[in-house]
């Protein structure tokens, strides 16, 4: 079975962590701290904050940014659920938003259609890879979180990396992740906002009792993570390769491919987009040794019974995610290839 995603571990990236466990310093420290300062430099940014997980990242730029009960934060319903977790936990309310057709991220129009006087911040992810525009989010008037979970390495309009826009960005380092740390995450931006987020992520050693979390990344995650960030670009160059590849392959096959938007996207997925329950032939490719999944389990509105959402409810019947990730080898790719021809038909 070609697995849908595989994390890219080397030797190196095994004795990094063994140095870590063998120096006995096993939690936040030194490697932290050297992973945010690269991180940092990498995003063009002021500074950098490691966390446990990209879901503790959201919590924390949120609260960051002052979110907190009576406001509201416009996300996509096209998203994993995290970003709902988080906007929920820090007391505010997650206001769902439809998708946009051509980033699959969210539609800046339909946001400002849904803003309200209590909304206080909008988190925009760049979705699978693909940066979204962000100039247009100026109308809502209020913080712009990028959520940078899937496009580490990518630009953005301008050619500033992506992270570098908004108020504030969000990465995350789990294992199927750009660069993977198994779980890890970080909140990067400017000094005085990245300090509160330093503030917040250790209960420890306080003098007052004001809520606090324990939000740490280790100095095992942050080794494991910087060796990732350097092999960064190596990375995005061999996504670009494969997914360059099924253009050359797929072209006949009875599928719509991603828009291929030179460094923009670093097809973190490739997703296809089909005429036919993707489902079913999820099912029809793994009989074929090939994992496949859609690129989101569904959209938040089907969860909460919400009608409203017409293209996020399009790309959901429409989209299935195929491998794509830097050890994928040429053979797979061409034994993917056969198999959506066979499943899919020319």
């Amino acid at each position: 079975m070609i697995p849908h995603a595989r994390p890219s571990i080397t030797d190196d990236d095994a004795e990094r962590v063994a140095r870590v466990v063998r120096s006995g310093q096993l939690a936040q420290g030194p490697e932290v701290a050297a992973f945010e300062r690269e991180l940092a430099a990498r995003l063009g940014v002021q500074d950098a904050a490691a966390v446990a997980s990209g879901s503790a990242a959201l919590e924390l730029a949120l609260i960051a940014l002052g979110v907190g009960a009576g406001d509201e934060v416009l996300i996509p319903t096209y998203v994993c659920d995290a970003l709902h977790h988080a906007v929920q936990r820090v007391g505010a309310a997650p206001v769902l938003v439809d998708a946009d057709p051509d980033t699959q991220s969210l539609s800046a129009k339909d946001a400002l259609a849904r803003r309200t006087r209590r909304t206080r911040a909008v988190i925009v992810p760049h979705a699978f890879g693909l940066t979204a525009d962000l100039e247009p989010f100026a109308a809502l008037e209020v913080p712009v979180i990028e959520d940078c979970a899937q496009a580490l390495g990518a630009e953005l309009d301008r050619g500033n990396p992506a992270g570098s826009g908004g108020a504030l960005a969000v990465c995350s380092f789990y294992a199927t992740k750009m660069i993977a740390a198994g779980e890890g995450g970080a909140v990067v931006g400017p000094s005085a906002l990245i300090a509160r987020v330093r503030d917040v992520r250790d209960y420890d050693e306080r003098e007052t009792l004001a809520p606090r979390t324990n939000a740490k990344l280790t100095d095992m995650a942050a080794a494991l993570a910087r060796g990732q960030l350097a092999r960064l670009d190596a990375f995005v160059a061999r996504r670009r390769a494969i997914a360059a590849r099924y253009r050359a392959l797929l072209g006949g096959v009875k599928a719509r491919l991603p828009v291929d938007a030179g460094a923009r996207h670093v097809y973190h997925r490739f997703v296809l987009g089909l005429d036919r329950d993707p489902a079913a032939v999820a099912r029809a490719l793994g009989e074929r040794g090939v994992a496949t999944r859609r690129p989101v389990f569904r959209p938040a509105h089907r969860a909460k019974g919400l009608d409203g959402f017409p293209e996020a409810d399009r790309l959901w019947a429409e989209s299935l995610s195929i491998p794509c990730y830097p050890v994928l080898t040429d053979d797979e790719v061409e034994r993917v290839a056969r198999a959506l021809a066979a499943v899919l038909g020319a």
